[in-house]
Order: structure tokens, then sequence, then C-alpha cells
């Protein structure tokens, strides 16, 4: 990868088409749903989304995450399992309302679902949580190339055993919620945390143990 890190420059420079990729990538912020319209992602869309989102780091290759499309067809019964959900946690009619709309939420919609368990000594739990957390990422950057906006969401609902059963095989766990649809407006950044995403490391000695 050519580039230019030179002292003064402020940022890494790529050389074409590096730059055209990383410009776009820059560019991918979550979107709400009330911020996306129709068309979502049709299928072989999602495919080719859930194809990049298999290049995760992926220790021994166990695959420990799946994508789960929800068919526009198939987001009234899902209500109905979000409503069922809400109830049997003991919210009054009103909110069982509002969970019961979460569901048809955004014009597309997939579940993540992610099976941790320690199948492999050699391969810790928390190794299949970063190989889920990057296949995540790398379906949501696949959706924003393909000019997608999209956010992900758990809440209740992912532990709600009407709606977990309905998605999860044996062992495994539902964790969130992909919707994706067509932004009305570009994204843009939320004011968020401040601290540094990289820094140096600073071994610990005699200068660092006395404060």
């Amino acid at each position: 990868m050519a580039s230019d890190t030179s002292p003064g420059n402020g940022h890494t420079r790529l050389e074409p088409p590096l730059d055209a990729a990383w410009e776009a990538l820059a560019l991918r912020f979550s979107v709400s749903p009330r911020h996306l319209a129709e068309p979502g992602p049709t299928l072989a869309q999602w495919l080719a989304a859930a194809e990049l989102a298999a290049r995760a780091p992926d220790h021994r290759a166990l695959r420990p995450f799946r994508f789960v499309v929800v068919g526009d067809h198939q987001r009234a019964e899902l209500a109905e399992r979000f409503a069922q959900g809400a109830t049997a946690r003991g919210l009054p009619p009103t909110e069982v309302q509002a969970a019961r709309d979460r569901a048809l939420n955004g014009p597309g919609l997939a579940a993540l679902v992610v099976q941790a368990s320690a199948v492999l000594d050699e391969v810790p739990v928390h190794e299949h949580w970063i190989c889920a957390g990057a296949a995540l990422m790398n379906l949501l950057n696949g959706l924003h190339l393909m000019g997608f906006g999209a956010k992900t969401l758990s809440g209740s609902s992912v532990s709600d055993p009407a709606v977990a059963e309905a998605f999860c095989r044996e062992g495994e766990q539902l964790v969130a919620w992909v919707i994706a649809g067509t932004p009305r407006h570009a994204a843009h950044a939320r004011r968020g945390n401040d601290s540094p995403v990289l820094g140096l490391w600073r071994p610990p000695g005699p200068e660092s143990a006395g404060g």
C-alpha cells in the first residue's frame, strides 16, 4: 500500500485507487431508522455484504456468527414476537405497542446471531466476539459502499425468548439488529468521546511507578 506519512502531513495520504476507498469508508456513520427510506438492500445485496463480513479475522475458521435477513412479508410476525416479549416483561399496553412498532422500523432488517463458546481450547471465547464484531463492521461497510445507510441496535428484544427462539439454534445468542435503507440525507458524525483511538506503548518502569 503506497502512502505518504512524512512529518507535517497530519494524516496518511493514499495513492489512487486506495484513496477513493479510504474516503468512502471515512464517510460511514450510523443512520437512524427514521432517516432511512426505501429501497432497502435486496437479498443479493445483503449476501454481497455478508460475504465481506466473512473476511473478518476468524481463528481456526470457526465462523461464530451468521446474519439472518427478515423479509418484508415476515415483519408482521416478528412484530408480534416483539409484542409477546414486551408483554412477558410486564410492560403496559402502550409500551407493548411501541415494541411491536419497533420491529417494523426501517426498509431492511437483518439479525446478527453469535455462537460464542469454548469449542476449542486454543480459541478463547473472547476471540469469537472479536470475530463477530469485525464481521458486523465489514457488513456495515459493505452496505455503505453500496449506497445504503445502516444502524445496529439491540435493546430488550434480543433477550426475549419469544424473539430469540425464532432465530437461534442451540448454543447461539441473538445479539443485534441491522437496519438498512437509503439515507434521506448525508450521514454525519455524532459528538462523542474525543479520547485518542491510538497511542504509543509505554512499558511500566521506575518513572511511571513514581506517578
